[in-house]
Order: structure tokens, then C-alpha cells, then sequence
């Protein structure tokens, strides 16, 4: 992937303090849907800087126009919601938050997968774009979106009315922070990140006492046959050509260790890449589901609810081929690299699609470059870097804000005239 070197930009126009906005963000994450004090800060920036703001769209989504004369419209998207996750990565403005989840449980929340870095770079870039509009013409939309990690905030949005309240927009532009090195931005064309399925499945047995299981029919060991089986829908149901992953994220059951419960529920997230596989693989799902329900002689039929669905994301090659151009003209080529396509999933894209807009989404380095000294030699990724998700992810501030904001003023200039 080449050799790396972070540089750290900065422009005069910038008045906003990025770094005291992303730790004030960061020590107050937000669930999926609660993201209340975040839009309550997004809607003030925009409503100070003269947007045509618009509050509350699938819940707390924010989104602010500008009219700048006649040209292109162009949205540029960020989210906005944290994860139940336990921060333990010792900075000073780690995150002590908690909150009640969907399902009604208290859960530590933490900005895992750094949301809290979108919503500071796209402030920053709205910030400059309106300092510079006297340079561009066109129309430019920022949506804040909620819930991307639960809920499908993008398609929630969309459906709650998004493009009656707005223009339809002719290109829509995203990034998302990753552990790649601090201030280098990876762009793919084509199928960019995988499609994801959720489900949560619930197995019926009859519950009794735990020294006598043969009056019973034990969901959990139901259960247990099911999460062992679903691999093999994998090994064995798909070609070695494709590329499935289906993870047993949850596996609830049971009060008391002497007792067998009545039910058994699983959470499932299942990524695919391709629409046929999608098909074949949730099939499979469902077939070794009740099977194993029938095995096992359970008196009721197993239910199976899917809760919601990312789609593939697919990235216009054109679009790429025209924002690589402009990043590598402003940054250098030893900025700008392509990781290929990640099992990690997004639900950006379903704005693009219900626009019929076409989308670019990149990636930002977050992560020190010193981490990645070694990488020129062994070409592989380090081990040693916590991934987005983890309770130990922590981008560095800078150059990842500076160039965040950076990334997003190019790409929106490159089509707004």
C-alpha cells in the first residue's frame, strides 16, 4: 500500500476549534435515535451560518441547505449516533456516558466507530465552504444522520419525507474514519462494502427443571447446534469464490443455572456482497432455523424477524475516478490508496439510491503513523491497531480532523461550480 507520510493542513479560513468540538462530542455519545444534544449542536452551527435548517427528519436528523446560485446540487452526509460500548482507552476526554438501549437496558455508550470525528469534519467543512461561497455556485446540503449503527437511520430519513423537504441531490459524498494512517484517504470504485443483514431469531422449548432435561426441550442447546450449523452455511452452502460472513452477535437465555428456560434468541448479522448470494445465504438461514427446531421436537415454530438491511455499497466508478484525480492533485499520491472492498457495512448508500444520485464514499486514516512503520516491509496491516468497534479506539486529532475537513471541501468543490 505503499509508503505513508501524514501531513497536517491548515487553512485561514477555519475559525472553528476542531479539536475542542470533537472532545466535547466524544465525552457525550449518543445511541442510535438519541442523538439529541448532537443535533442540538449541528442545528445551531448551520443556523449561524445562514442554512435553510431542517430538524427532526427520521427523528433527529438534521439537515441544512444553502443556495448558491444556480449549479449542481450536492449533499455531503455524516452520522451521528455512538455504540454501547465500554470506553477504555484512557484519554482524558473518554466517554463515561450511559444510556437506556432499545430494549430498555442501561449500557455504557462510547463513540466506538468514530461518528464523532464525521460530525466535527463536516462542521468544519461547512464552515469553510460558507466562507468561501463567493469562489463556488450551487446548492449544498450537509445531513447529519442518526442512527447508522441501529435502525437504518439513512432509509428511516428517506422515508420519513427527506427529498420532499430537500433538493434531490446529483451526487452524494461520505467518509468514514478508519485505523488506516492519519491523513490518508482511501477510495475503491465499484462494490465498496458489504451489504448487511440483521435478524434476531427466537427458538421455543419447553422449560423444567436442569436435573431433569428430558422433560424438556432445551432451547439453549437448540441454540447452540444453530450457531455451530450457520457456519457451515458458509463452508459448505457457498462457493469459495464469494464471500459470506454471518456472525452470532447475541445469544440470550436463561435466569438461573439450574433451570432450562423456555426460549433461546439470537441476533444475527449476516454481510454479503452480492444480491444471489444474499438470497441463497438468508435461505439457508431459515432452512437450518427450522430444521433444527424440528430436531429437537420444539412445540412451536421457531420466528425469525429480520430488522433491518444495508445495502451493498457501491461506489460510481466515474465519480471515484474524477475525486481521486482532485485528492491526489491536493495531497499527493502517497496520500491517497485503495483497500479494496470491506466486509464492514454502511447504510449511506441508500440516500444516493433513493435519490438516484451516484455515490463516493472514502475512507479517513485516524491512527498514528508511527503504527505503521513496519507496513512498507510485510505489506500487511498491523495487528496491533484497534479497529473501529473497539473500547480502545481512539483516532488521533490531527492531521485526521484538519484533513477530514479538507476531504469534504474538495469533494463537494469538485461539483459544485
Amino acid at each position: 500500500m505503499g509508503d505513508f507520510t501524514a501531513v497536517a493542513c491548515h487553512d485561514d479560513h477555519m475559525g472553528i476549534d476542531l479539536e475542542s468540538l470533537y472532545m466535547d462530542l466524544h465525552r457525550h455519545p449518543e445511541l442510535s435515535f438519541q442523538e439529541f444534544r448532537t443535533a442540538a449542536v449541528v442545528e445551531e452551527h448551520l443556523t449561524t451560518l445562514g442554512f435553510d435548517v431542517h430538524t427532526t427528519i427520521g427523528g433527529t436528523g438534521v439537515v441544512g441547505v444553502l443556495d448558491n446560485g444556480d449549479g449542481p446540487v450536492v449533499l455531503l452526509r455524516a452520522d451521528m449516533d455512538g455504540l454501547p460500548v465500554e470506553e477504555l482507552s484512557g484519554l482524558d476526554y473518554a466517554s463515561t456516558a450511559t444510556a437506556r438501549d432499545h430494549t430498555g437496558q442501561f449500557v455504557p455508550v462510547m463513540h466506538a466507530c468514530g461518528h464523532d470525528v464525521h460530525v466535527t469534519a463536516l462542521i468544519g467543512a461547512v464552515e469553510e465552504l460558507v466562507a468561501t461561497s463567493d469562489e463556488w455556485a450551487g446548492t449544498l446540503i450537509v445531513l447529519f444522520q442518526p442512527a447508522e449503527e441501529h435502525g437504518g437511520g439513512a432509509q428511516v430519513m428517506v422515508d420519513d419525507g427527506l427529498y420532499d423537504l430537500i433538493p434531490t441531490p446529483d451526487v452524494v459524498l461520505g467518509q468514514h474514519v478508519t485505523p488506516l494512517p492519519a491523513g490518508v484517504l482511501s477510495l475503491h470504485d465499484g462494490v465498496t462494502m458489504a451489504g448487511d443483514d440483521s435478524l434476531r431469531i427466537t427458538l421455543h422449548g419447553v422449560g423444567g427443571h436442569g436435573s431433569r432435561p428430558e422433560a424438556t426441550v432445551d432451547p439453549i442447546v437448540m441454540a447452540a447446534n444453530v450457531v455451530q450449523r450457520l457456519q457451515q452455511v458458509v463452508s459448505r452452502g457457498i462457493a469459495a469464490t464469494e464471500s459470506v460472513v454471518i456472525t452470532v452477535g447475541q445469544l440470550h437465555a436463561g435466569t438461573k443455572n439450574n433451570i432450562i428456560p423456555s426460549s433461546a434468541t439470537l441476533g444475527l448479522s449476516v454481510r454479503t456482497f452480492d444480491d444471489a448470494v444474499r438470497t441463497t445465504v438468508l435461505r439457508a438461514i431459515e432452512r437450518v432455523v427450522q430444521a433444527e427446531a424440528g430436531a429437537a421436537g420444539s412445540p412451536t415454530a421457531p420466528e425469525v424477524i429480520y430488522e433491518e438491511r444495508y445495502p451493498v455499497t457501491v461506489n460510481h466508478t466515474d465519480s471515484v475516478a474524477r475525486l481521486r484525480e482532485a485528492f491526489t492533485s491536493e495531497f499527493g499520491a502517497h496520500q491517497i490508496v485503495d483497500v479494496g472492498v470491506v466486509s464492514g457495512s454502511e447504510d449511506v448508500g441508500n440516500l444516493a439510491l433513493a435519490a438516484g444520485a451516484p455515490l463516493v464514499y472514502w475512507f479517513l486514516g485516524g491512527a498514528d503513523p508511527a503504527l505503521f512503520e513496519g507496513m512498507t516491509d510485510t505489506d500487511r496491516m498491523p495487528a496491533n491497531i484497534p479497529s473501529n468497534h473497539s473500547p480502545y479506539f481512539a483516532p488521533v486529532l490531527q492531521p485526521t480532523l484538519t484533513r477530514g475537513v479538507e476531504a469534504l471541501v474538495i469533494a463537494a468543490r469538485e461539483w459544485l461550480l
